[in-house]
């Protein structure tokens, strides 16, 4: 019985221990803040090619910690599990840091002029921008308009009927 027991535990043993993942095969991690230190064009291409083989668009969301508004539309997301749905299901995030530190000019001098912050673009899986927006036509009083933000979001976003990737 010993020995069926040893022999059983050298070949159960090795299923049991954690197998390593490649980086390859894990999602990149999602950019939560503007932070002026990152690599905006890593992070936008890392997050088209993400979203590409995901079948969803790209959604960056251009802003610094310094930006009250700024807080004010990621806490939408916090605060609203439809909105965040909504924004999860047909997008891939990604935030990009505008502040005196770093301008990000390399990247977003090729896209259209933003006016004030934050602005979200929408990028195809290629990274082609396929939409500019101002977020102050998505506000309401001191916040944004949730009705408005989900027309967004489902006007751009991959589930929309009609939507092209």
């Amino acid at each position: 019985m010993r020995p069926l027991l040893i022999a059983l535990s050298l070949v159960v043993a090795p299923l049991m221990m954690p197998v390593p993942v490649r980086a390859a095969d894990t999602a990149p991690a999602a950019v939560e803040a503007f932070d002026p230190a990152r690599d905006a064009a890593h992070d936008v291409a890392e997050a088209a090619a993400q979203a590409k083989a995901q079948g969803k668009r790209v959604l960056v969301d251009v802003g610094g910690e310094w930006c009250v508004w700024c807080h004010r539309f990621d806490a939408l997301f916090t605060d609203d599990a439809r909105l965040r749905t909504l924004r999860d299901q047909g997008f891939v995030t990604v935030k990009v840091n505008w502040s005196k530190e770093n301008k990000n000019e390399a990247l977003l001098g090729q896209w259209p002029k933003v006016a004030g912050y934050p602005h979200l673009f929408v990028l195809d899986g290629e990274g082609k921008v396929l939409h500019s927006q101002d977020t102050g036509l998505l506000e309401q009083g001191k916040g944004y308009d949730t009705g408005k933000v989900a027309a967004f979001l489902t006007q751009w976003g991959t589930k929309a009927p009609g939507s092209h990737v």
